[in-house]
């Protein structure tokens, strides 16, 4: 096949990916906007991030043509790779990196480096580590804590119960802006046997504010997924992560 032809072929699939993909992102648009109507919200109150790991950056760069500008991803060095191919926030572009999955620390100079946000704050350490680079990097960093609302012990994240106290000694960290809480819930066929779980992570954020004006600074709930965003958005989310709805099944 010459290169002509290679070309023209490439287009036509890019093409059609993204008529796929625009209409996918209509769907969730749609879907947003009755979820939030049914419990009077507005919609601009919810920030869909597109969950890119895995999905090569041709794809990313279609998201982004149709007109998404927050991606998140679960691993650095693929975050690193996507913001080098498509620059956020941290190299003057307009698009806006979510580090949505477990952080090591030492890779939390890689993550200040490329990442708007962080949404998976879950450990005293790996909060002293990213402060640190942060402050190395002039920057503060808008970060959320994970709290673990499902109780599995494979997961990572805070207990909710012990949310007050890691929060008091969160907000000593003069480089990170904590400003909310994020979960994982459990897988489930059934979207609705997991709102106690997004009520819960709610309940927890709306309960520290109320305690103390220390933490009038959280807001924001990143819950709910492909399978369940409805029903996070139902119950308070202001950041839902969604890839597979709108990009298809992963390989």
């Amino acid at each position: 096949m010459t290169n002509a032809a290679t070309d023209r072929t490439r287009s036509e699939v890019l093409r059609r990916g993204s008529v796929d993909l625009q209409q996918n992102l209509a769907d969730i648009q749609e879907r947003i906007a009755r979820a939030c109507d049914r419990v009077g919200r507005d919609p601009a109150s919810v920030t869909l991030v597109a969950v890119t790991k895995t999905f090569p950056l041709h794809l990313v760069q279609e998201a982004y043509d149709v007109g998404l500008r927050h991606f998140g991803e679960n691993k650095p060095q693929e975050l690193q790779a996507k913001f080098e191919g498509l620059p956020g926030r941290q190299a003057g572009g307009d698009a806006t990196w979510h580090m949505i999955g477990h952080v090591q620390r030492n890779k939390a100079k890689d993550v200040v480096a490329c990442a708007d946000r962080v949404h998976a704050v879950d450990s005293l350490r790996l909060a002293k580590e990213l402060d640190r680079r942060a402050q190395a990097a002039g920057r503060t960093v808008p970060c959320m804590v994970q709290l673990n609302v499902s109780g599995e012990s494979a997961k990572f994240g805070i207990e909710p119960v012990d949310a007050p106290v890691f929060m008091a000694e969160a907000m000593r960290f003069k480089n990170l802006l904590f400003d909310g809480f994020m979960s994982l819930a459990s897988p489930t066929d059934d979207p609705e046997t997991v709102r106690p779980e997004f009520r819960l992570l709610r309940e927890t954020m709306e309960r520290l504010r109320q305690s103390d004006d220390r933490f009038s600074s959280l807001t924001n709930l990143s819950m709910g997924m492909s399978g369940d965003y409805e029903i996070a958005i139902e119950e308070g989310a202001t950041h839902v992560r969604i890839g597979s709805a709108l990009f298809g099944a992963r390989d």
